[in-house]
């Protein structure tokens, strides 16, 4: 018997796992990940809880693991259905929300609190904002984020790399003569793949300190949108691991797109919209000596509790993919 409370994130759903799983072993969250790659109960798991008939092609969960050290409340393992992630800011949203409604900290509830999350890719924070003891908003303080390169040619256009806890790639929609909208999804999976394999091995998508945060994790298309009071305003989509889709803004990659931007000369917020018309707030929160912390604002709901089962007679076992 597995056990999850689910949430949604601007629209993109996200598991997270209370019971029924084994410790997983390792000194530090990043090394649980690669234990939780290698061991098969572990990666067993993910895939019993994102393939059909359970999950689906874009499905999005954690595990819940011990924090590096008592600074932190938890860590987060994140896992779709291809693997495990190294950043995920629309689930460090859902797991402030998570952490608030479950009592696991204690919240004020007419203010902001902050939980305090170790992830593969560092320290996050959700900092969530009560009013009359219900949570509001959440706001997601990422790992430093920087750009990495610009005008690198790939699937046939030209793309910028840059670091928001997993690499990304980004490229404008218009160059591919598309626009984010659901009727150019399939071109636009299809285009996130070729630029994802050229880019495989190429130096831009190295991590400058630690390899395992290398390669290219999503392919960000963005339209640029008309400001709204002055402030900058952007829809994207973002394609991560295999062809799947992120329905909100996507929090990591709003951070990388925010490195890029900042780079460029944005100096105020941004509004992110997602696919879906859900929407993100950014803003740079510091400015370091290479890059900055983005702070983006958004908002989890919870979707269920859940208990699962693997009949052993069950003969589709852990699960199928359909794409």
């Amino acid at each position: 018997m597995i056990s999850s409370v689910d949430y949604h994130t601007g629209g993109e759903p996200f598991r997270i796992v209370t019971g029924g799983v084994p410790e997983i072993p390792g000194a530090d969250v990043l090394s649980r990940r690669a234990a939780a790659m290698a061991e098969s109960e572990f990666d067993d798991v993910r895939r019993l809880l994102c393939h059909e008939p359970r999950g689906h092609a874009d499905m999005y969960g954690c595990f819940l693991v011990p924090p590096d050290d008592p600074g932190a409340l938890f860590g987060a393992l994140f896992w779709h259905k291809d693997g495990f992630s190294t950043a995920c800011g629309h689930g460090t949203i859902a797991l402030g929300a998570y952490a608030v409604h479950e009592g696991l900290v204690a919240a004020d509830p007419d203010g902001e609190t902050d939980v305090v999350v170790d992830v593969p890719s560092g320290r996050v924070t959700a900092r969530v904002r009560c009013s009359g003891g219900r949570v509001r908003g959440v706001t997601f303080v990422s790992v430093p984020s920087y750009v990495l390169a610009r005008g690198v040619a790939a699937g046939g256009t030209k793309v910028d790399v840059s670091y928001g806890g997993a690499m990304y790639v980004s490229v404008p929609a218009r160059a591919l003569g598309l626009s984010v909208e659901p009727g150019h999804l399939t071109a636009l999976i299809g285009h996130a793949r070729r630029i994802k394999a050229d880019l495989v091995g190429h130096p831009a998508t190295r991590h400058p300190s630690d390899d395992r945060l290398s390669g290219v994790y999503g392919v960000i298309f963005y339209d640029e949108l008309p400001d709204v009071d002055g402030v900058a305003h952007q829809r994207n989509v973002t394609v991560f691991a295999d062809g799947e889709v992120d329905r909100s803004p996507c929090g990591s990659g709003t951070a990388a797109r925010l490195a890029l931007l900042h780079d460029a000369g944005l100096r105020g917020p941004l509004i992110h919209d997602s696919i879906v018309g859900s929407t993100f707030r950014a803003r740079v929160a510091q400015v370091l000596d290479q890059g900055v912390v983005p702070e983006i604002e958004g908002m989890a709901y919870r979707t269920g509790q859940h208990a699962f089962e693997l009949d052993p007679d069950d003969p589709l076992g852990l699960g199928f993919t359909l794409r």
